[in-house]
């Protein structure tokens, strides 16, 4: 009896093992993603987190750092993933980094990525349509906020990439002798800029979306869109750069999960993961709303991933089975 029960606990040792296998192709794998360091971008990285820790992986912890360094880390096998390369707007950084001699652009996470100029509603219908009006050096004074007689532009970190666009810009609309890109603390400079549209001054200022911004100072209510008199792109790049009707002067985006060849090749389940992966741009919009509320601990963060992951269960499941079924 005693042997009959040990061979049969045995065999069912043996059953499970493949299941098992099966159920976890990450088991023993360790993943290093690599993050940016704003807040805003944890939610979406931390689903894949989640998803890859149901494949049997462990996460080790992130790094965090700006953009193009994030594409070096991972070009030189400091990192194994990131979640957040726009497609267009960081394909400098990815080329820079090795790009696909030892990186990949997998999927596309998430799509509808738009950035641009805005000011404020109030100047928009008194005819302010375009940036290349600011060449107008009266036009141009109603955005100065410290004296000097130029417009102030919210504008872009160096690192993160939309700088180089505006600074390309900026000079190829002539608009240096009457505009002031001012590239400090993002969160700092936005703020300044609600703070300064609360009391009906005119405001302008750089933001993309997926971000809290356009929910907190509404496009078509509070501020709207600038266009731009044509499209042109650093180093000649040809993109869509128009939104509905409208030429925003930065491509249409997507948001990809870039990742080291070797990790690829080595987990196939990560690979389809990244490949069948996909986030509504509201979502991550509505989360960003929750931080900017308060919502910003990490166990918040956590919380609002659960959340999503409940609402889209049979979503999330079959990204899961996708993954394993590649593993087989």
């Amino acid at each position: 009896m005693k042997r009959l029960l040990t061979t049969g606990l045995m065999t069912l040792a043996l059953m499970a093992q493949p299941i098992f296998a099966k159920d976890k192709p990450g088991e023993g794998v360790t993943v290093r993603p690599m993050l940016p360091t704003q807040i805003e971008e944890f939610f979406q990285h931390r689903i894949l987190f989640r998803a890859l820790k149901d494949l049997g992986y462990t996460i080790a912890e992130p790094n965090e750092a700006e953009y193009q360094t994030i594409h070096v880390a991972i070009g030189s096998g400091d990192a194994d993933f990131t979640a957040v390369s726009w497609d267009k707007l960081h394909d400098g950084f990815f080329k820079e980094a090795g790009g696909e001699k030892v990186m990949t652009k997998v999927g596309t996470y998430i799509e509808g990525a738009i950035q641009g100029y805005l000011i404020d509603k109030k100047t928009y219908d008194s005819g302010v349509h375009d940036l290349s009006q600011l060449k107008d050096p009266a036009i141009a004074a109603k955005f100065d906020a410290d004296g000097d007689g130029k417009a102030d532009l919210a504008g872009c970190i160096p690192g993160w990439g939309c700088e180089r666009v505006i600074e390309h810009e900026l000079d190829e609309y002539k608009l240096r002798d009457t505009v002031t890109h001012n590239q400090g603390a993002y969160q700092a400079m936005i703020a300044d800029t609600i703070a300064r549209y609360k009391t009906g001054k005119p405001i302008l200022y750089y933001t993309w979306t997926p971000y809290w911004v356009s929910g907190v100072l509404v496009p078509g209510k509070d501020v709207e869109w600038l266009s731009v008199p044509y499209t042109s792109l650093p180093g000649g790049a040809k993109a869509n750069t128009t939104f509905n009707g409208k030429n925003l002067g930065f491509a249409v985006d997507s948001i990809r999960v870039v990742a080291r060849n070797d990790f690829l090749a080595a987990n196939p389940a990560a690979k389809k993961l990244f490949e069948v992966a996909k986030l509504d741009i509201n979502d991550v919009s509505a989360e960003n709303k929750l931080i900017q509320d308060g919502q910003k601990s990490s166990a918040d963060i956590d919380k609002h991933v659960d959340d999503w992951v409940k609402a889209h269960q049979q979503l999330y499941d079959s990204w899961l089975k996708a993954a394993r079924d590649a593993a087989k």
